[in-house]
C-alpha cells in the first residue's frame, strides 16, 4: 500500500533472517525444506542431485512429459508465495493502520484530529462525530425512501387510428321460458304459494288445496320470523300445515314478520337463518339459488339450445359503412345471461380498427330481446346487456356491463384510457398470471389473464374444497360435479357460509394480483325513445318482415332495443408509472450529504474500505498466529520434560545383562572375576523412532519464493 507500511515489515524481518538462512541453504533453491521427526534427526526430500534416481528430479516418475512436471513445480511455487504473504501479513498494528489513515485521507475531520494540539483534537473529535452521525442518519432516510420503491404516474394524450373494441350483448333473460318451462314447473307452483302465503297468510291457509312438491322446499324453506318480542323472535313455517299435518299456531304478514331463508346441514343438525329486508329480495334469491340446483343438473349443450339464438336476438347490424349480420359474432354460454354473442373479439381474424371517430364509423345494432318469453321469476329486469374489452379477454358482463332499455337508441360513446403499471418491487402487477398461484379457470376460452378471472377461479377452488362441489356460475375442473340438492344436500348452506367469509375474501384477493398492462373504455351514455310515434308502424312492419317474412307486426316497442357504439375521439390517455426514487436519484442524494457533511467523495468511500479490509487482514493474521501457537502449546503438553539428549538415548539402548568373556589372571582361565566390567557404550537410536514425532513448523523466509 504505502512506503511506511513496507518498511515497518522489513524491520521486522531483519531479527528471523539470520535464522532462516541456514534453513534456506540446506533446502535446496527449490525451498521445499525438511520435515522435523524427531528433536535430532531431519529427513529432506530427494534433490536434483540424486544421479541413481533421474525421475525424482523433477518429482514426476519416469516416462511423463517435462512439461506436467514444470507446471507442478510452477503452482507449488504459487502455492509456497501464498501461504508466505498470509503468514507475513500487512506488517501492522491496528494504531499504526488507524494512525496511517487519519494522515492520509481525503476527508478533512480526521486529518486535524492527528495534526492538531489535545485540545483542538478533542474538538476536532467531536464535530468529526457529530458530522459523520448526520451522514449516516441521511443516508438511511434515503436508503429507506428508496427502497419503498414508489411509483409516479404520467398522463400522456396520444392521436392515432385504434382499433375497435370487443362488443359484447346479452339478452337480460338467460333462456326463453317456452323452453325451460318443464325444468322450472315444480319450482314455479312453489313460487306462487309461497308468494301466497306472504301476501295473504289466512287466505291462504285456508285454500291451500294444490298438491306441491316438497322436496325442493325441504332443501331450502323460506320462513317467517316475528320479532316483536327481541329477546324472543318466533320462527313460523310458511308451509307448516303441509308438512307437520297441524296449521301453525300463529300466522303474521310479511309487514309484521321478516322474510328468511333457512338453510341446514348435517341432516337439519346446524341450521342457520339468512335474513332479508324486503320479501321481494328473499324470494329471489330463493328462487335463483333453486333454479341453479336444477340448472346445474342439465348438460351445456342443452342450455345452449333453451337461450335465444343469435338470428333472432341480433335483427341487423351495420359496422360503418360495411353491413354485418349474426354470423359476423362468436357464441359464448354466459350463466348468468344464457347465450351472450362477442363483435370483433379478435380469436379466429384480426381486430377490425376504426377509420374516423363519430357515430357514423361505429357500430350499430337492432336486438330483439322477446320480453314476452322472459321466465317470470327468474329476471326482473327487461333490456340487453353489453359489455367492452379488449380483444382476447374474456367478458365478465355481470360486473363491468351496462343495460340498454328497450323501447330506446342508446348511444354510446367511447374513450380509450391505457394503464401500464410497473412490475416488481414497485407493485405485485403479473404481465400473464403465470407468476399468480390460482389455477386459471377460464384457461379454456383461450383468454388473456384478468384478476376478476383470478377472484373467481379463487372462489370455486375453495368451493370445492370446503363444499366437495362447484357453483354452478363458475367454470368446473375437470373431475368435479356441480352443486345439487340430490348429491350435495348441504351444499347451499356451505355455499352461504363461504359467500360470507370475509377470510376467504382476504385470501383471495391477497393471491390474485392485477394486470401490469390494463386498457379501460370510458363511455358516454345517452337514450332517447326510439322509434318515434310517427314512424313506429313502418319501423315494425319492415322488421318483422325481416325477421319472420310475414306482413303482420309481431314486434311491439317493448321488445326492441337500438345501440350506437362509436369512438368520440382519436385521442387516447395513458396513464405510466415510473419509478419516483431511481438509482440515479439515490446516488446523488448520498453523495451531496457525504461531500456537504464531510468534504468527502468516492474516493474517500474507496480509501475507507480499503482501511477495512486492512482491519481484517490483520485480524485473520492474528488468529492464524493465535491458533499456531495454541497447537504448539498442547503438543508440547504431551512430554512431561524436554526431550532426551544423545546420551539418555544410548543409556535407554545399552544392554546391562551383556557381560562379555575376560579371563581372570591365575592358573585357570576358565574363571571369571568376581567384579563386572564397565558396559560396552551402546549404538544411537534407529531412525524408526515414531513413538516421538515432534510437531512440524514452517520455517520462513523473508524471500517471497522461498517458504518451507
Amino acid at each position: 500500500m504505502i512506503d511506511s507500511r513496507k518498511e515497518g515489515r522489513e524491520r521486522r524481518g531483519e531479527g528471523g533472517e539470520g535464522g532462516r538462512q541456514g534453513s534456506r541453504e540446506e533446502g535446496g533453491e527449490g525451498g521445499l525444506g525438511c520435515a522435523v521427526l524427531s528433536s535430532t534427526y531431519l529427513q529432506c526430500p530427494h534433490s536434483g542431485h540424486d544421479r541413481d534416481s533421474p525421475g525424482r528430479r523433477t518429482g514426476v516418475a519416469p516416462g511423463f512429459p517435462r512439461v506436467s512436471a514444470d507446471a507442478t513445480m510452477h503452482v507449488k511455487k504459487h502455492l509456497l508465495k501464498c501461504l508466505h504473504r498470509l503468514q507475513k501479513g500487512p506488517g501492522y498494528t491496528y494504531k499504526e493502520l488507524l494512525v496511517w489513515y487519519c494522515n492520509n485521507t481525503n476527508t478533512h475531520g480526521p486529518k486535524r484530529i492527528i495534526c492538531e494540539g489535545p485540545k483542538k483534537k478533542a474538538m476536532w473529535f467531536l464535530i468529526t462525530l457529530l458530522f459523520t452521525s448526520l451522514v449516516c442518519w441521511q443516508w438511511g432516510v434515503f436508503i429507506k425512501t428508496y427502497l419503498s420503491w414508489e411509483v409516479s404516474v404520467s398522463l400522456s394524450i396520444g392521436f392515432k387510428t385504434m382499433d375497435f373494441p370487443a362488443v359484447t350483448v346479452c339478452n337480460a333473460s338467460p333462456f326463453q321460458y317456452s323452453r325451460v318451462r318443464h325444468l322450472l314447473k315444480d319450482l314455479d307452483e312453489l313460487m306462487e304459494a309461497v308468494l301466497e302465503r306472504i301476501l295473504a297468510p289466512e287466505q291462504s291457509y285456508g285454500n291451500a288445496s294444490r298438491a306441491l312438491n316438497s322436496t325442493l322446499w325441504d332443501y331450502m324453506p323460506l320462513v317467517l320470523i316475528d320479532e316483536q318480542n327481541p329477546h324472543r323472535p318466533v320462527v313460523l313455517d310458511l308451509f307448516g300445515d303441509n308438512h307437520n299435518g297441524s296449521a301453525p299456531g300463529r300466522t303474521c304478514t310479511a309487514q309484521a314478520c321478516k322474510v328468511a331463508m333457512r338453510l341446514c346441514s348435517l341432516n337439519g343438525t346446524v341450521c342457520t337463518f339468512r335474513n332479508f329486508t324486503s320479501a321481494t329480495q328473499a324470494v329471489t334469491e330463493w328462487y335463483l339459488l333453486q333454479a341453479t340446483n336444477i340448472f346445474s343438473q342439465v348438460p351445456n349443450h342443452e342450455l345452449v339450445e333453451m337461450g335465444y339464438p343469435a338470428e333472432r336476438l341480433i335483427l341487423a347490424c351495420l359496422f360503418g359503412a360495411e353491413p354485418c349480420s349474426y354470423r359476423n359474432f362468436t357464441s359464448i354460454f354466459h350463466p348468468d345471461y344464457g347465450n351472450c354473442y362477442i363483435f370483433n373479439w379478435g380469436m379466429t381474424e384480426k381486430a377490425l380498427p376504426s377509420s374516423n371517430p363519430g357515430a357514423e364509423f361505429g357500430l350499430k345494432l337492432i336486438l330483439d330481446i322477446g320480453q314476452d318469453d322472459y321466465v317470470p321469476f327468474l329476471t326482473s329486469t327487461a333490456g340487453a346487456r353489453l359489455m367492452l374489452h379488449e380483444q382476447r379477454s374474456y367478458p365478465f358482463i355481470k360486473d363491468k356491463g351496462i343495460y340498454a332499455m328497450s323501447g330506446t337508441e342508446t348511444s354510446i360513446g367511447v374513450l380509450v384510457d391505457r394503464l401500464e403499471r410497473k412490475g416488481e418491487p414497485y407493485s405485485q402487477c403479473t404481465m400473464n398470471g403465470s407468476d399468480v398461484p390460482v389455477r386459471n379457470l377460464y384457461s379454456d376460452y383461450n383468454t388473456t389473464y384478468s384478476i376478476q378471472a383470478c377472484i373467481r377461479s379463487c372462489f370455486q377452488d375453495h368451493m370445492i374444497q370446503n363444499c366437495s362441489c362447484g357453483h354452478y356460475l363458475y367454470p368446473l375442473p375437470r373431475g368435479q360435479s356441480y352443486c345439487n340438492n340430490r348429491q350435495f344436500p348441504d351444499w347451499a348452506y356451505c355455499y352461504s357460509h363461504l359467500r360470507m367469509s370475509v377470510v376467504q375474501r382476504e385470501t383471495c384477493i391477497n393471491m390474485c394480483k392485477e394486470s401490469c398492462n390494463d386498457t379501460q373504455y370510458k363511455m358516454t351514455i345517452s337514450m332517447a325513445d326510439w322509434p318515434s310515434e310517427a314512424s313506429e308502424d313502418w319501423i315494425f312492419h319492415v322488421l318483422s318482415q325481416e325477421r319472420d317474412q310475414s306482413t303482420n307486426i309481431t314486434l311491439s316497442r317493448k321488445g326492441i332495443v337500438k345501440l350506437n357504439i362509436y369512438f368520440q375521439e382519436f385521442n387516447y390517455r395513458t396513464f405510466e408509472e415510473s419509478a419516483a426514487n431511481n438509482i440515479v436519484w439515490l446516488l446523488s442524494n448520498l453523495g451531496g450529504q457525504f461531500g456537504f457533511w464531510m468534504g468527502g467523495s468516492v474516493l474517500c468511500l474507496i480509501e475507507f474500505g480499503e482501511i477495512l479490509i486492512d482491519f481484517v487482514w490483520i485480524t485473520i493474521i492474528k488468529l492464524v498466529a493465535f491458533a499456531k501457537s495454541l497447537r504448539q502449546r498442547r503438543a508440547q503438553a504431551r512430554y512431561a520434560g524436554p526431550p532426551p539428549t544423545v546420551a539418555e538415548l544410548v543409556e535407554a539402548h545399552t544392554n546391562f545383562g551383556f557381560q562379555p568373556d575376560v579371563a581372570r589372571p591365575g592358573p585357570d582361565p576358565g574363571t571369571y572375576a568376581d567384579e563386572q566390567t564397565l558396559p560396552i557404550p551402546g549404538t544411537p537410536p534407529p531412525n524408526y523412532d515414531s513413538l516421538r514425532l515432534q510437531p512440524l513448523d514452517v520455517i520462513e523466509s523473508d524471500s517471497e519464493g522461498d517458504a518451507i
